[in-house]
Parts: C-alpha cells; sequence; structure tokens
C-alpha cells in the first residue's frame, strides 16, 4: 500500500456529510438550519481552529478577484472561510474523496460558491500560474517529499504568488502515536522547519514572514479544557473525522505541544518573479 493510499484510509470513510447531518439532527439542527458555527469543531481541522486560520489569512492580501488554492482542504472549513469572507475565487483540493464530497455537498447547503478537487499535494491537477495564493494548514505531517510540495505550488502558482504555510512542525522528539495525522509511523512525516525552508528556497521561493505558534498553541489547549470541563462534547466534532481513537491522538498530540517536541509554525513565502 502506498503512502497516499495509507493517509487516505487514516481518515473518514465513505458518508461523512450524512453522518454530520445526524449527528447535528440528534442535537435538534435540522438541514436547514445548519450553519458554518455548528460546522466549528470539525471544520477547521487543524490547532487553533477558526482563530488560527483568521491569524494567517489576517496577514495576505486577499480580494474578489484572488484565485486561492488550499492544498490539502479536508471538508472545505478554511476554503469556505476565504470565500465568504474575501468573495475570493476558492478552489480545495485533497486526497481523501470523501473529504471532497464533503466539502461540496457543505458548500452547497450552506450557498457558498468554492470548487474541490480531489487530488495530490505532490501532482497538483492544475495547470502552471493558475493561482494568486495558496495556503497549505496541517498537511506537511502527512506528505514524505516536502521539495516536491514546495516545487508544485510554486509551480501552480503565478510568478510573485504567495504560498501561507501553517503546519505542525517537529523541534524535539516525534510524539508517541497514535496521533491526528497518522496512527502509525509509515504515515507521518513531521519534518524541522529547516526542512521546509530549504524546500522552499529550492523551489525559488522567499521568506517572507515566520511565527511560531508554540505559546499560542499552549494556550488554545488550555482554554479548551476550561471551557468543555464538565459539558458534553459538540454534537459534530473530530470523532467524525478521527474515529474512536480521536480523545487519545489528541492528548498525544498536546502533550508533544507541551514539551515542545512540536508546534505549529506559520511561514509566507513568495514566489519569484
Amino acid at each position: 500500500m502506498s503512502v497516499e493510499e495509507r493517509v487516505a484510509r487514516h481518515y473518514a470513510g465513505a458518508g461523512l456529510h450524512e453522518r454530520i447531518l445526524e449527528r447535528l439532527a440528534e442535537a435538534g439542527v435540522t438541514a436547514g438550519e445548519v450553519t458554518a458555527e455548528h460546522l466549528k469543531a470539525v471544520d477547521e481541522f487543524h490547532i487553533g481552529g477558526a482563530e488560527a486560520t483568521t491569524a494567517l489569512l489576517d496577514q495576505l492580501a486577499i480580494g474578489p478577484e484572488t484565485r486561492v488554492l488550499d492544498i490539502g482542504c479536508g471538508i472545505g472549513g478554511p476554503a469556505r472561510m476565504i470565500a465568504t469572507r474575501f468573495g475570493a475565487q476558492v478552489t480545495g483540493v485533497d486526497l481523501t474523496p470523501d473529504f471532497v464530497e464533503t466539502a461540496r455537498r457543505l458548500c452547497e447547503m450552506l450557498g457558498i460558491e468554492a470548487r474541490f478537487v480531489t487530488g495530490s499535494a505532490l501532482d497538483l491537477p492544475f495547470p502552471a500560474a493558475s493561482f494568486d495564493l495558496a495556503t497549505l494548514l496541517h498537511v506537511g505531517m502527512n506528505l514524505p517529499d516536502k521539495p516536491r510540495l514546495f516545487a508544485e505550488a510554486a509551480r501552480v502558482l503565478v510568478p510573485g504568488g504567495t504560498f501561507a504555510v501553517y503546519d505542525v512542525m517537529r523541534f524535539g522528539d516525534h510524539p508517541a502515536f497514535p496521533l491526528p495525522w497518522a496512527s502509525e509511523p509509515s504515515a507521518s512525516f513531521l519534518e524541522p522547519p529547516e526542512a521546509y525552508l530549504a524546500a522552499a528556497g529550492a523551489a525559488g521561493f522567499e521568506l517572507a514572514a515566520r511565527r511560531d505558534r508554540g505559546e499560542v498553541a499552549k494556550a488554545f489547549f488550555a482554554r479548551i479544557r476550561d471551557e468543555m470541563a464538565g459539558k458534553a462534547p459538540p454534537a459534530v466534532g473530530l470523532p467524525l473525522l478521527l474515529g474512536d481513537g480521536a480523545p487519545v491522538k489528541v492528548a498525544n498530540m498536546m502533550a508533544a505541544v507541551s514539551s515542545g517536541d512540536i508546534q505549529p509554525v506559520e511561514m509566507i513565502f513568495r514566489a519569484r518573479n
């Protein structure tokens, strides 16, 4: 089995859209009443959630004419945020077919215009110079070939285009398995920041900004723990994507963040003209 097949199998199986609607219906929310707020717990599948997405996007120039590619889009949370907040022309690409189908159907249900395509970040199914901006949020941990990732991003961006990365990166020991992005070592490709910077430079990118977000991540997890103390979990949450082992996977990730072995890091790159 290839790495890509292992990664795709790690995430949700068929029928995810129906399961989301079933869980919401059990909580008293009908399909016609669903809003982006109802989906927040599962929609922004990265450390910091929607707040982290906003913190990254606030550093970028995005408008209605901006052609945006969200690489590893999952079920489309960040893509929907970009489309609704900025009116941009958004495309999402993801390796997991059910994520792509769910992203499409959620957009239709919410009345949001965005396009979603099944494909690999290491072989993007788009012509050269198709986009002005590419985003990558917590995807690189599943990608074994960082130089190929950056080369593909550079290929599909226009000269001078922007590649905004928000990834979990390794600063010490590898976390214990299972993890939200991998149940075993064969599907986990954590790299230190230096590997990203080297791959970016080789692909013709220049670093425009970097922020290490370890302390922000610790504060985020502490706040979530406080807010959830004594409360039932949200109707739609990470177990829908990660299965019954979600609590252990998240706990292992949080322990590694707490120890400083991993951190989420923002890096914003510009493609050379």
